[in-house]
């Protein structure tokens, strides 16, 4: 299979788990990919694939220098691996999120905009949510 064709795939996967997440977060389906991280462990398999796959053509990982991360990012492979890590780390943090929730009870209308900006931009969602997680507990 073609790395354009696992990238899909990848996309694929995390996008309905953030429409569950945003739409139907206490959805017994929803809560058992949540509670199970079944999506983010399916892309770390992918991760962990395309990381072999790049060790073992002899490539290395350096990530001493901004000019050695932009030349790794140059390479299909390491791309790949890159990117399919925001995708699985972005949703292991809106699961944490929801799972704060639960505990916190925010509502959904202010819970959705920090999931969609996760999705999105990733720190700036967690951002967003740790500013009303903070506002919401100074409160009580």
């Amino acid at each position: 299979m073609k790395t354009a064709e696992i990238f899909s795939i990848a996309n694929s996967m995390a996008m309905p788990m953030w429409l569950l997440m945003i739409i139907l977060p206490k959805w017994k389906v929803t809560r058992f990919l949540i509670d199970y991280k079944v999506i983010p462990l399916l892309l770390s398999m992918i991760y962990a694939f395309y990381m072999i796959y790049h060790i073992q053509t002899g490539a290395g990982l350096d990530f001493g220098s901004l000019s050695s991360v932009m030349a790794l990012f140059t390479l299909e492979n390491a791309v790949m691996a890159g990117w399919v890590h925001y995708l699985a780390f972005d949703l292991l943090i809106g699961m944490w999120m929801l799972n704060e929730n639960q505990k916190l009870g925010i509502h959904q209308l202010l819970m959705a905009p920090c999931l969609f900006a996760t999705f999105m931009l990733g720190p700036v969602g967690f951002l967003l949510f740790m500013i009303i997680r903070t506002l919401k507990t100074s409160k009580s």
